[in-house]
């Protein structure tokens, strides 16, 4: 869980070395994921959705819509509820502070002033991150408007997530298995 955490804050395989071999399969599962999702047909096709401006975007909008639908229906697909996992990631994350990326440690600090995660169950959560997402971005960009298109979009989101997200869990899995039959563990 904790090197699924770092996976958008880990940059190359060198940085891979840093840390115990748990954490780097944890990384690297987080990666296979995206892969997995930018080849997905669902994300292909809501990518076609937006308006022209926003296309190039439309990834980083698609990741907090995706972000959005779970937060919004975590009791369809995930154990416990959204608070417990929020603490218990907090809780990981504190534990081992030392191991932590430097950028994870500054969005973790935005998140707390912010309430994530269980914020996101919030559309104006969503759209108040991604406008902040695009004030942080160096290129000009649209972010600060998705209020408003994200009305049009959001039963696409929504239609999309429910068939995605179950197929991702079963990817997981799969590659879980085939990860614990190599390594013997």
């Amino acid at each position: 869980m904790l090197g699924g955490l770092f996976g958008d804050f880990v940059r190359g395989r060198r940085a891979l070395r840093n840390f115990p071999e748990p954490v780097r399969q944890g990384i690297i599962l987080h990666r296979y994921i995206d892969k997995l999702t930018d080849r997905s047909a669902e994300v292909k096709h809501l990518k076609t959705c937006f308006p022209r401006e926003f296309r190039r975007f439309s990834g980083i909008v698609i990741d907090l819509a995706f972000d959005h639908e779970l937060a919004v229906h975590w009791y369809r697909y995930m154990p416990g509820s959204l608070e417990r996992f929020d603490v218990e990631t907090r809780d990981l994350l504190r534990d081992h502070a030392d191991l932590v990326p430097e950028r994870l440690t500054r969005f973790m600090a935005y998140a707390d002033r912010h309430g994530l995660f269980t914020a996101y169950r919030e559309t104006d959560m969503i759209l108040f991150a991604l406008a902040g997402l695009g004030a942080r971005l160096s290129r000009p960009n649209p972010l600060h408007r998705i209020a408003e298109i994200w009305p049009a979009l959001a039963p696409e989101f929504q239609t999309a997530f429910r068939t995605f997200f179950p197929a991702i869990q079963a990817d997981v899995l799969e590659w879980r298995q085939r990860k614990s039959t190599t390594t013997g563990s």
